[in-house]
């Protein structure tokens, strides 16, 4: 006779719960890799991410009261944007994806003991 391991116990095992180490690695990770993305005046934006987020909610959450416009409308005409390559500006997310999608998905596998092709 065998036994079968819930699903819950699995994920947990794996480091794939909410709150895991695998959700903490992407949490982490998906800030770090915006960083160079997210528009910069006095840093506030950007510490923001690390202020509002639980590292292992799955959420990434700015604090500052701005940060929404920020995504939406921001130009990206900063003198820190020029000297970043002219990489800040709006939707810095989804801009973020394209460059580091791979590698967080690759740490994120690994972490949890599987291959990614």
């Amino acid at each position: 006779m065998f036994t079968i391991k819930s699903t819950e116990q699995l994920l947990r095992e794996r480091g794939l719960n909410k709150g895991g180490k695998v959700q903490k690695f992407i949490d982490s990770e998906v800030i770090r890799c915006m960083d160079p993305f997210t528009p910069f005046r006095n840093g506030f934006l950007k510490k923001s991410a690390t202020l509002g987020t639980v590292i292992g909610s799955g959420l990434i959450k700015y604090t500052a009261p701005y940060a929404r416009r920020n995504y939406y409308e921001n130009a990206g005409r900063g003198t820190e944007g020029i000297q970043n390559g002219g990489r800040r500006g709006r939707k810095w997310f989804e801009r973020m994806k394209p460059v580091y999608l791979s590698s967080i998905l690759d740490g994120a596998a690994r972490l949890a003991g599987a291959r990614r092709k």
